[in-house]
């Protein structure tokens, strides 16, 4: 099976211009820019320097120590330590809100892309099991991946520690530098995959066909071991789609004195200035979903003229 990448790219740029420029309605970029803004709610990751080597030896010490350190001087402050628990468990809380918030905007942008509307309510009620489904996965898999990066942090600074005071010798920090250079990598490679097929893919599966989340997962899991490679590397076709549109940003930014990276950084406004990205993106991946058959097919076949169906 031939699988393209610049088709789907192509259609999907297609659909961004047939719904948002033709005709140009700010209504319908408002609301289909919230629904944006919904669904990526969570998709986002000097002192002197001087030759004394007392001074730098002294601030490493400092370094190493400052968990016990931190640890005693809480002890010391029960009402300080109080405030920041309550604050870790508020932030816990806003997550948690902004994780299923967050998934059931998914569904919503999703059915807009698919049927070229602007619809808010609707979406919200009709997905509502789907979102939500959505939201429980990815809260245990965020704070479980959370987890795993925590204890590899730890470990990291323990390792570091051992190495600073001399407790491992000078051939063995070769190996375990690397290995925790690989470790870190393939943790950052693995949960990013998880996270791009669980969005562009799980997702308009569920969508097709009204699944929970785990038999949309059984379902990409069969389609993916069938076509791993296509789907490797629409991962990497995704992460140089990202940088070119951080370097057009950027340029944007430039251009207009930063102005423009002002707007694109308020919450909500930034969703709706780049919503043909976000659009954009959106009708690509199901696209290319849509090139293993009618059962992972969203589109109506005929939205499009035969040429730029064909395209790629």
């Amino acid at each position: 099976m031939y699988i393209s990448y610049s088709g789907p790219l192509s259609r999907g740029w297609d659909r961004m211009k047939k719904a948002l420029f033709q005709p140009f309605d700010i209504t319908k970029w408002i609301n289909v820019g919230f629904t944006a803004f919904l669904a990526g709610l969570t998709d986002f990751n000097g002192g002197s320097s001087g030759n004394n080597s007392r001074y730098n030896y002294a601030d490493w010490n400092d370094f190493f120590d400052f968990p016990q350190t931190a640890w005693n001087w809480l002890g010391n402050h029960p009402l300080w330590a109080n405030l920041i628990l309550l604050g870790c468990i508020l932030l816990f809380i806003f997550i948690t809100v902004l994780i299923w918030l967050s998934s059931r905007g998914k569904f919503m942008l999703l059915y807009n892309v698919v049927n070229d509307k602007d619809d808010v309510i609707k979406p919200w009620h009709d997905y509502k099991k789907q979102g939500n489904a959505l939201f429980w996965w990815r809260f245990v898999f965020g704070w479980a991946a959370a987890f795993v990066f925590v204890l590899f942090f730890i470990y990291c600074f323990l390792t570091a520690k051992s190495m600073y005071y001399g407790e491992i010798s000078g051939g063995t920090k070769v190996w375990m530098i690397a290995g925790m250079i690989f470790t870190f990598l393939l943790l950052i490679i693995t949960t990013g995959y998880i996270s791009l097929f669980l969005n562009d893919f799980v997702v308009p599966i569920m969508y097709k066909h009204t699944l929970g989340i785990n038999k949309g997962w059984f379902r990409f899991v069969g389609l993916f071991m069938k076509n791993p490679g296509s789907f490797v590397v629409y991962g990497l076709f995704i992460f140089v789609l990202g940088i070119a549109v951080a370097i057009g940003v950027l340029t944007v930014a430039l251009v207009t004195c930063c102005i423009g990276l002002l707007l694109i950084a308020i919450p909500f406004i930034g969703s709706v200035v780049l919503l043909p990205v976000s659009y954009t993106f959106r009708a690509f991946s199901v696209e290319f979903l849509a090139q293993f058959g009618n059962d992972f097919s969203l589109f109506p076949e005929t939205e499009l003229p035969e040429e730029s169906r064909n395209d790629g």
